[in-house]
């Protein structure tokens, strides 16, 4: 449910337990120091630490770099709900490589800590975040305002970044915040004008872990109002406590505001007030629109994680230099890059935040009143959108792409407007004042504009969203302002809005009695246009600019002159048959590194294969799976699939089925439901779904018809497998399929990816279970630090002669393996089990006999080693 940072780099040898200084008298805990290997950068010290408070056990991670007496400032990173300490650790490292101490933390009830979820609770989590600033006052290379305040500043998505906006109002020690991706009023958010947003909060308590691991009022409460169907004003009191609106008028530090187009979560009205609010409080505030959000899309996260740091910079380190940015900024859609097909965003800026009003323009709609009906149980819903999973098609609908929005006849009232003499921009939230008639006291009505076509069939809902509205006594009818969601998108000249009102939609609660409406326009559509906000240019590709003048003017010419046309490079006849071969791929983040997540990565998968990528945390894996999938761009190299380059929508991409980073489902909706939805979400024919060959290899036999509520862990991996078997594609790549399984579960997850491969299909998974791995692949690819280390059959790598177990008399003193492990010829040694682990590079047997008895190691025997385990540590060098 929320946006996730790149997996964290790898971390090398650990040092043993520190003692806690005993001064600190609040938080107590015992860490573990790590220093971080970054390839020619400033290393980077992890201490990993649990402090407790309240009865409450807080793990944290702790990192900097540079001289140890050297004062800087410090930053708190928190994370997602659902995840943990560990999703932040990668721009944790970078910013501790740029001159801050940063800790990380795992909230209560997720990760490690424990404790009830309490919702940002004031009292509980707030109230840790304080200690944590506490702790940080007594560190010594921590720069102090004054005694016990440090420079610290707070960031963190979602629920991370809720509880940087709380602790900066009710710590005011707290000197600047980034917030992403998150609320103002939770309240607001989850109940919107009244109506249960009641996909989004089952998500909420899935996602946590379900009732028990919440407080125990946060359980009552929603399951008083998932059974009512709508909140009451206890449910909204509890959660307005916990917001970070309850202290907005005490938030005043420099605070930049990133909030995503493509939530219907969170949606950009929240950013809104944040912004005025701090605003008026004269706080430094910048608000940026990014083209993802918690129901998908482009997150921006290098560019995020570039702008936070410069953020910090300016107020944390007081760089008067260093560049903010601008005041507002959003990202548009630009067009196709020629080059691999991929849509480009750009910027369009603003000297200040222009709020959601600006620039109205009057758009005339249809008149008279529309009868329609709210259908007895309120089913089937309208469709907005499926929330957290329709991001992939709402970045299309600036290119005029159709997303999933439908409308049932007789469930909704239509207002078009006459075509459009000029293109049109919205930037802001549109309103129409309608009158509102029912026969039931209450009415919940959903309104929206979508951007309909020339031919008046092709329509697009902007970002999947939609406006929720309860109309309180409407049988005497009301008139009633709709505001409708805020957006930034462009409708071309010759296109018509449609102003729609329907009785339902799926990610809301409706009133199940059966009712009927009458919906009367009062006036215009009023459109935001933000006329003060100017996009930036198309970008010109570097190639021009390098080549001769002459050349360069003339390709500046055409590219201003002609139509931009997609490429793609033409099909390897040779490798048709091949599903997978990687060349020389490379790929890095940070804009302010040297240091790539993968590098020169060369392999090549076969039919039939079940191959196993291997490596510690940071090696690479993910980023190559998300380059796989084409859901990032690779700096360099080529991925090809079954002779095809990989690109945005290139027809190969049918025969590859994913599960990376979890799958998203209806808790509501039977296992079933869930993936025939999906299927239709993906535009193919229901016969090319080959669903009950998927489910039959998937194993969930009558559980399918079960509501996915209702499934257990490794259920919901099946079904999550079984997700993407759609279609039987010949490529299936799984990355961390058995986390959280128990070692029954595990195993059926091993033959359900055995059974998938017979036939000639080929797997690809992604795991930390050596066992598992040893037991289920065929091939294996072992990656460190980016790069390959080592490719081939399982039995070749764990039975390879160069890789030795020597056995030893006696556990050998940590100095001895490292006088091992630099001897000329030798690969690696680590210590094991019963001796030592050694990679041979260059030298032979005898020689490292001869020179183990001049080093004096007590040698019992010497042999192959068979392990997997054993193999994997001596391959990576103790990275792991």
């Amino acid at each position: 449910m929320d946006l996730r940072l790149p997996r964290p780099p790898a971390w090398l040898r650990g040092r043993r337990l520190l003692a806690v200084v005993a001064a600190l008298l609040v938080l107590v805990g015992a860490g573990t120091w790590t220093a971080v290997a970054t390839g020619g950068e400033p290393e980077v010290r992890r201490a990993d630490q649990v402090m407790r408070h309240d009865g409450v056990r807080i793990d944290t991670s702790y990192f900097t770099s540079g001289p140890a007496d050297e004062k800087r400032p410090a930053v708190l990173l928190g994370h997602g709900f659902g995840g943990s300490k560990n999703d932040v650790r990668g721009q944790a490292e970078q910013l501790a490589r740029e001159g801050y101490a940063v800790l990380t933390w795992s909230a209560r009830g997720f990760g490690a800590s424990t404790g009830r979820i309490g919702l940002n609770d004031p009292k509980a989590e707030v109230a840790d975040a304080s200690r944590l600033i506490d702790w940080l006052a007594e560190r010594p290379e921590v720069q102090l305002d004054k005694a016990g305040d440090p420079r610290v500043g707070m960031s963190g998505a979602s629920y991370g970044g809720a509880v940087a906006l709380l602790a900066a109002g009710h710590d005011k020690r707290v000197d600047a915040i980034a917030p992403q991706i998150t609320y103002w009023n939770l309240a607001d958010a989850l109940f919107p004008d009244g109506v249960f947003k009641k996909l989004w909060a089952g998500t909420f308590f899935s996602a946590g872990g379900g009732c028990k691991k919440f407080e125990k009022q946060l359980c009552e409460m929603y399951e008083r109002v998932a059974v009512a169907g709508k909140p009451d004003a206890k449910a909204r009191e509890l959660l307005e406590a916990r917001s970070p609106s309850a202290v907005g008028d005490k938030i005043d530090v420099p605070s930049l505001i990133v909030q995503g187009q493509t939530d219907s979560l969170f949606p950009l009205g929240q950013a809104d007030t944040m912004a005025k609010t701090i605003g008026d409080n004269g706080a430094p505030v910048a608000v940026d629109w990014i083209s993802g959000g918690h129901d998908g899309g482009d997150g921006e996260q290098d560019r995020i994680t570039g702008r936070v740091g410069d953020w910090f910079d300016r107020y944390l380190k007081k760089d008067t230099s260093a560049d903010t940015g601008p005041a507002f900024r959003v990202s548009r859609t630009g067009g196709v890059d020629s080059t691999d097909g991929r849509t480009q965003l750009r910027g369009a800026t603003d000297s200040a935040y222009p709020g959601l009003d600006s620039g109205d323009r009057a758009i005339a709609i249809g008149r008279g009143t529309k009868t329609f009906e709210n259908p007895a149980g309120a089913g089937p819903p309208s469709i907005s959108g499926v929330p957290g999973i329709t991001g992939g098609m709402t970045q299309l609908s600036a290119l005029g792409v159709g997303g999933l929005s439908m409308d049932f006849p007789g469930q909704h009232a239509p207002f078009d407007s006459k075509p459009l003499d000029r293109d049109l921009q919205i930037t802001g939230s549109p309103s129409v004042t309608v009158h509102v008639e029912s026969s039931s006291d209450d009415a919940v009505l959903f309104g929206k504009v979508y951007d309909v076509g020339p031919n008046g069939t092709e329509q697009v809902l902007p970002s999947q969203l939609v406006t929720p509205t309860r109309v309180a006594d409407a049988k005497q009818g009301k008139d009633v302002e709709l505001t409708l969601p805020a957006i930034d998108h462009e409708v071309r000249a010759g296109h018509r809005l449609r102003f729609v009102v329907s009785a339902t939609d799926l990610g809301y609660a409706s009133p199940v009695e059966p009712a009927t409406y009458k919906v009367t326009p009062r006036g215009d559509l009023h459109v935001p246009t933000a006329p003060s906000v100017t996009t930036e240019a198309t970008p010109v590709p570097a190639w021009v600019w390098g080549a001769p003048l002459g050349a360069a003017l003339v390709g500046g010419g055409l590219l201003f002159t002609a139509r931009r046309r997609t490429t793609s490079p033409p099909p390897d006849e040779e490798l048709a048959e091949v599903p997978l071969q990687i060349t020389d791929l490379s790929k890095k983040y940070a804009k302010k590194t040297e240091r790539y997540a993968v590098s020169d990565l060369t392999f090549r998968v076969e039919k039939g294969q079940v191959l196993g990528l291997l490596g510690p945390n940071g090696a690479g894996k993910t980023t190559t799976l998300r380059m796989l999938m084409g859901l990032i761009r690779p700096d360099g190299g080529e991925i090809r699939v079954f002779g095809h380059a990989i690109r945005p929508g290139a027809p190969v991409l049918s025969r590859v089925g994913a599960f990376v980073e979890g799958a998203g489902f209806l808790p509501h909706l039977a296992g079933r439901e869930n993936l025939e939805l999906y299927w239709q979400a993906t535009g193919r024919p229901a016969e090319d779904a080959h669903l009950e060959e998927a489910l039959e290899i998937a194993g969930l036999g009558d559980a399918l018809a079960r509501a996915v509520r209702t499934y257990s862990q490794g259920m919901r991996q099946r079904l999550a497998i079984a997700q993407a078997m759609l279609g039987l594609p010949d490529l299936l790549i799984l990355d961390e399929p058995t986390n959280g399984l128990d070692p029954p579960q595990i195993r059926e997850m091993r033959e359900v990816m055995i059974r998938y491969a017979e036939g000639g299909r080929t797997v690809i998974v992604s795991s930390h279970l050596l066992a598992e791995v040893e037991q289920s692949c065929t091939h294996l690819v072992v990656m460190d630090r980016g790069r390959l280390v080592q490719a081939g059959p399982v039995a070749e790598i764990t039975g390879a002669g160069e890789t030795l177990l020597v056995g030893t008399e006696v556990p050998l003193e940590d100095a001895l393996v490292g006088k091992v492990d630099a001897l000329p010829g030798v690969g690696s040694a680590v210590a094991a089990e019963g001796g030592l682990l050694v990679r041979l590079d260059g030298a032979s047997v005898p020689e490292l006999l001869a020179e183990l008895l001049r080093l004096e190691v007590p040698v019992t025997g010497v042999g192959p080693h068979r392990r997997l385990e054993d193999a994997f540590l001596t391959l990576i060098g103790g990275s792991a």
